[in-house]
């Protein structure tokens, strides 16, 4: 009876990104309106509060808007507060370098504290465009253009417009629940074989002593139809069991002679904008160190990697800080310090698309690059 196992992954896969789930923008500009609306040089300041919701299943996002102009100065005489509420759907494009393009439509309420030349509350339409220019991580300078039109039956029956320039900071908080994707094993079995005869088989290989070229074999030894051991290759990387240092490799990896792959990807994970290692990742870091350990003619280059979010100078910073991290925790489990090195690449060599939440959660990475010496 003879099986065989085949058992992939030498180490986890990484975790889906953590997006921010929701986005405040303290705003102020200018609002320019119609001359029909009787307001002093048709314009004035107003400032204003977004709040968006987003979700990693569309890119539309419902905003709710709030913004206040004091004192608008009538042409005539007085002056009036007005104040806007407004509901939008946001629609987000792909990512052009620093800058993340939307538009948005939806509409609104209109409240004048002083209804005068005409003016009175009603409700309004409104389409907008903008852009956001990302800093840091969590932060962006926002900057929109919004027109509404508001239905009107008192000045000549023609609808009231307003052109809303605004400008402000984005800050977006609250991450997202990760999606853990568990390494899967795979059982390849080889359809055992039982023949049944009345013969005698001294070592219990399957092969009858009268054709067993190679009496005594050690149990659970494969053998060929001599009962002669065969060399075994598992993981089916080009090398036998007997020399294979690296029995699980992922199936396709490139390994070198001893069957240990020459890039590794470490299921390591960080704090958020961080280069704090999670207690999680503790384990896949020792399992590393005691290969290291017990392999002293093997050398390994950790090299960090993020996702395209935020500035380029922020995160080769922060790939090489997670990197020499990683490093330490690995002397800390007693690697030799000759044996490693660190090197961070940032946004550099992104194994998935950037524009999708998953494809940046691929991208953010620690590799290890085996050398052997």
């Amino acid at each position: 009876m003879k099986k065989l196992l085949l058992i992939p992954a030498l180490l986890g896969t990484m975790a889906m990104a953590q997006n921010y789930k929701y986005e405040l923008s303290p705003m102020i500009g200018y609002n320019l309106a119609e001359g029909n609306l009787g307001l002093d040089n048709d314009g004035y300041f107003t400032g204003g509060l977004e709040f968006q919701i987003n979700s990693e299943d569309t890119r539309i996002s419902p905003e709710f808007s709030l913004y206040y102009a004091p004192s608008a100065d009538y042409a005539t005489s007085g002056s009036t507060d007005i104040i806007r509420g407004a509901f939008n759907a946001v629609y987000t494009y792909d990512k052009v370098d620093t800058f993340t393009p939307f538009a948005k439509a939806g509409l609104g309420i209109e409240n004048f504290t002083t209804n005068k030349e005409g003016n009175d509350d009603r409700l309004f339409l409104d389409a907008g465009i903008g852009a956001k220019m990302s800093f840091t991580e969590n932060l962006a300078l926002k900057l929109e253009a919004i027109y509404m039109l508001k239905p009107s039956s008192s000045h000549a029956g023609n609808a009231d417009s307003n052109l809303m320039t605004l400008v402000g900071l984005t800050y977006s908080f609250g991450e997202q629940a990760q999606k853990e994707f568990a390494p899967k094993e795979e059982v390849v079995e080889i359809q055992e074989v039982i023949v049944v005869v009345p013969l005698v088989d001294s070592d219990g290989d399957g092969i009858v002593d009268a054709d067993d070229k190679c009496a005594n074999t050690p149990s659970n030894t494969t053998v060929g139809i001599t009962g002669c051991a065969v060399a075994q290759d598992d993981d089916h990387d080009g090398v036998f069991n007997a020399q294979d240092i690296c029995p699980n490799t992922p199936a396709n990896s490139a390994v070198d002679e001893n069957g240990c792959p020459a890039i590794i990807a470490l299921d390591i994970k960080f704090e958020n904008n961080s280069y704090k290692v999670k207690s999680e990742s503790y384990s896949n870091i020792k399992r590393y160190a005691d290969f290291l350990k017990k392999y002293t003619n093997y050398s390994a280059k950790i090299v960090g990697y993020t996702d395209s979010v935020g500035r380029a100078s922020y995160n080769q910073t922060l790939s090489e800080k997670r990197a020499k991290e990683v490093v330490k925790m690995l002397m800390a489990e007693g690697v030799k310090a000759s044996q490693l090195s660190s090197k961070g690449m940032g946004e550099a060599n992104p194994v998935a698309d950037n524009a999708t939440a998953e494809g940046r959660a691929q991208n953010r990475r620690i590799e290890a690059e085996l050398i052997h010496n």
